[in-house]
């Protein structure tokens, strides 16, 4: 078993392997309760719209066909659409594909954020 700590790499090996700019992501896990105490069914609920990147394809090509690299890799927390990528099943968890143009930018978890979360 590896530490809880390790890179999400892995801690989920995973058998799929995204093609060009697509990126396979997790969905952060939503809040069941509300401000006010209440508890919420998971057919109301609305679907969080950040998540942690598993997985990242080799990369874009230009016209000229050089490799253009990707602002994401696995490990990063990313903002990205309501509406964006395709859900899909691997390995029997629920995950997202989307190309890397659907996010709208990479979460950095400062000192504050960190021991709001702990």
């Amino acid at each position: 078993m590896q530490p809880p700590y390790a890179p999400a790499a892995e801690r989920f090996p995973m058998t799929f392997r995204p093609l060009h700019d697509r990126v396979v992501i997790r969905r952060a896990e939503g809040d069941f309760t509300s401000k006010g105490g209440i508890i919420i069914p998971d057919t109301a609920k609305e679907k969080p719209q950040e998540g942690e990147v598993i997985a990242v394809g080799p990369s874009l090509r230009d016209e000229s066909g050089k490799p253009i690299a990707l602002d994401v890799k696995a490990g990063d927390f990313i903002l990205f659409g309501k509406w964006s990528g395709t859900e899909v099943r691997i390995d029997g968890e629920d995950l997202l594909i989307m190309k890397e143009a659907d996010i709208m930018g990479i979460v950095e978890k400062t000192g504050a954020a960190a021991e709001r979360a702990a």
